[in-house]
């Protein structure tokens, strides 16, 4: 099961990582704190101290066009909020 889907990479999470040491990821929906934490682990090669998990539903959107009001839905995901041990970092910028 692939796990983490992608880095968030913001302003407001750049501020929390450089001031709280914090890493947001998007993750799959059905996974556990303790599988997002493993994961980051190996991957990253890092020590994960906290996991915080959030869910957030898709917000109905709608557009208008010559054929009319389009309706529709943007996507339901799961955040997690990750807190490492004081002293380890990701750099999400190395590999480019």
């Amino acid at each position: 099961m692939n796990i983490l889907i992608r880095p968030i990479v913001t302003e407001k999470m750049t501020a929390q990582s450089e001031r709280y040491n914090r890493f947001g990821f998007v993750v799959d929906k059905k996974a556990t704190k303790q599988q997002i934490k493993a994961a980051i682990e190996s991957l990253y090669g890092v020590s994960v101290d906290t996991v915080n998990t959030m869910i957030y539903g898709g917000k109905k959107k709608s557009r208008y066009t010559k054929a009319g009001v389009i309706a529709g839905r943007t996507n339901i995901y799961k955040k997690a909020i990750v807190t490492l041990v004081e002293g380890d970092t990701i750099d999400f910028y190395s590999n480019i």
